[in-house]
């Protein structure tokens, strides 16, 4: 509000573009950029740049798995090492028991992204063979069986990327949930570009109100599952026309480009670019004239959100909030009560 240049409070990231999944709903596919190599080298500056300007969580997450990197376990325990929160979402088909016994002492959550109950629809959804399913139920349950053995402080858990046409798996994999154990399953919307690409009907969730009620209700004191009814609600629409929320939360591709969010990264929105760790530090990014030149751009009346980029992105609850707090209709104050878990990812 002053107009002080601050560090982002988390840092949403991928260590690869790849992929061993081909899933139907993944977005990646609509971001496309120049594929340079992020190496552990170029992984350890960062995480060190991170650290020192303040960073305060840096999230495994973005548009590639980064469990295809060969470095991803010491990726973890150097971000760890550093004082960061570190936190991993993966389709969790890689990431074998003695890696899992390596990264879990080090990470505030990890996430199995899974999308299906069934195997057939698992193969279906997310472009891999039936047997996959059966190999991360089994990761799922490793990861909790090191959690419980060690009393480990990392939250275990599922996310279901919905598509109204995945309806059916709602209940089945809400059930499977409740067998495997893992600390909570959140099932969440899937995200559109500003062109409709990945075709999402958005008002086609209002039909899937009813199991979605019935798969919270499946919840115990030891296994929550939670629906993102505040995104799912929205329908694809926003209230607000700038984005602020980049400055607290930005995201970097797996190409090693720094852009004010994922929805940024192809092609189409190249004037938005900020640099790429691979060329230069992160430290050097953020200090950049360029950077904050980015920011501001989006962050104006230039810039519609809108209308020119995608829908329900990862700053999306940020910028309502920042948006109201601009708009004079919220207020900052201090803090009440105990602090919420993961407060260092956005």
């Amino acid at each position: 509000m002053n107009g002080e240049r601050i560090a982002p409070i988390t840092v949403d990231m991928a260590l690869t573009r790849a992929c061993n999944y081909k899933c139907e709903f993944y977005y990646g596919k609509l971001q496309e950029n120049p594929r340079m190599k992020i190496t552990k080298d170029t992984i350890y500056r960062f995480l060190d740049d991170a650290a020192e300007i303040g960073v305060k969580g840096v999230s495994f997450v973005s548009d590639g798995e980064s469990s295809c990197a060969p470095f991803f376990v010491e990726a973890i325990i150097r971000g760890s090492k550093n004082g960061l929160s570190m936190a991993m979402a993966s389709n969790g088909h890689l990431v074998t028991k003695e890696k899992l016994e390596q990264i879990l002492l080090h990470l505030t959550y990890f996430r199995f992204n899974i999308s299906a109950g069934e195997s057939r629809r698992y193969a279906d959804i997310m472009g891999v063979p039936e047997s996959y399913i059966f190999t991360v139920c089994q990761n799922i349950q490793d990861a909790m069986e090191i959690k419980n053995k060690y009393n480990l402080n990392v939250t275990i858990g599922m996310q279901m990327v919905l598509m109204p046409r995945y309806g059916d798996q709602i209940l089945p994999l809400a059930k499977l949930g409740s067998k495997l154990k893992p600390d909570y399953l959140v099932i969440k919307h899937t995200s559109d570009d500003e062109k409709g690409s990945l075709g999402v009907n958005y008002k086609g969730y209002r039909e899937l109100y009813k199991d979605l009620k019935k798969a919270e209700s499946l919840s115990t004191d030891k296994y929550i599952v939670k629906v993102k009814w505040s995104k799912i609600q929205d329908e694809g629409k926003r209230r607000y026309s700038q984005c602020y929320g980049p400055p607290f939360l930005i995201q970097l591709s797996g190409g090693g480009l720094v852009a004010p969010c994922g929805m940024l990264f192809g092609e189409d929105y190249r004037k938005y670019w900020i640099g790429n760790i691979v060329d230069q530090p992160f430290k050097a990014i953020w200090n950049s004239e360029r950077y904050w030149s980015v920011m501001h751009e989006i962050a104006s009346n230039r810039f519609n959100a809108r209308t020119m980029c995608g829908c329900l992105c990862v700053q999306h609850k940020s910028n309502e909030f920042l948006w109201d707090l601009k708009q004079g209709k919220a207020t900052m104050g201090h803090p009440v009560g105990s602090a919420p878990m993961h407060i260092n990812f956005v």
